[in-house]
Order: structure tokens, then sequence, then C-alpha cells
């Protein structure tokens, strides 16, 4: 008997159109589906790196047909990240991975205390976010794998309608 899984073990499982082309038996018969849509502006409350990120990958989800309504707070929330990474990293070139605090004891004498600069753990953070919330999208070779699209619209057959089909 195998112990049970926790949530986020294991294997990703596929998406039903994925079954259904590699003629799998274990497809859902009620998987939800969701409207794609075409195109979407950018919120108003997005910085102008996440508007830049949103720019970038908004049209290319959309065109693949892999964005729905139900996707664009993952959208969001990756565009969010990656603008708080980048302005992290931007902090970390300037002010450097280490500060400084040069203090003065009661004696006079001057010390020097070295800490990690607090933007190196943002930095790290987000870029967890970034990278989670892009294989969620499928923004990154792996997860690119498990995603398969609606696909190019179907072209209808000119002698199909000979055929009376």
């Amino acid at each position: 008997m195998t112990a049970p899984r926790r949530p986020g073990q294991g294997r990703k499982p596929k998406p039903n159109a994925q079954k259904k082309a590699s003629g799998s038996r274990h497809v859902k018969a009620n998987e939800p589906t969701f409207t794609n849509i075409s195109s979407a502006d950018a919120p108003e409350w997005l910085d102008d790196l996440a508007i830049g990120m949103w720019n970038t990958v908004c049209p290319e989800l959309c065109s693949q047909r892999i964005l729905s309504t139900t996707d664009l707070h993952n959208l969001e929330m990756f565009c969010t990240a990656y603008s708080n990474w980048r302005q992290a990293q931007d902090e970390i070139a300037e002010m450097g991975v280490t500060l400084v605090d040069v203090m003065t004891d009661q004696m006079g004498n001057v010390k020097e205390k070295r800490y990690k600069n607090p933007a190196c753990t943002v930095a790290n953070e987000t870029m967890k976010q970034v990278s989670s919330f892009g294989a969620l999208l499928g923004l990154d070779p792996a997860s690119r794998q498990r995603l398969i699209g609606a696909g190019p619209e179907k072209k209808e057959n000119p002698f199909s309608k000979l055929l009376g089909k």
C-alpha cells in the first residue's frame, strides 16, 4: 500500500486536451471549459515595468489561445512579481549585496556592522513567484510541454460540402 500524496507532490497532471491527443483512456468527461480571450489591456494599477511585461507576454498567450478570462489574475501576479524582482535587482546593483552601518560607541570608537541587503531577500522571493506564476501560464519550456492551447481553428474541407458532411 502506498502512502497518500500531499498536494503539490509528484508529477503535474496533464491537461485533458493533451490526454485526448495522446489517445489516453483517462480523459475526464466533465472538464470545465473557459472562454479564451484574444487580447487584454494591462490593468491601470500596474507600474511601468509590469505593464511592459504584460505587453510582451499577453499577446503571445492570446495568439496561442492559452489565456482565458480565469487566467488574468495569474498574469497580473506574474507581471507584478516580475516588476518587484527588477526593482529589487536595481537596488542590489546600486547598494550592493551587503550594507554597512557605521556606529560610534560610548568610547568614541567607530565600528562597522555589515548585514545582508533586504533587497536580496525580496529578489529571491520574487524570483520564486515569477517562476511559479510563469509555470502556470506555460512561460517556461517544461511547463509549455504540459500545456496545449485550443490550437488553430480547423479549416473547412471544401469536399465535405459535396459529400453532405
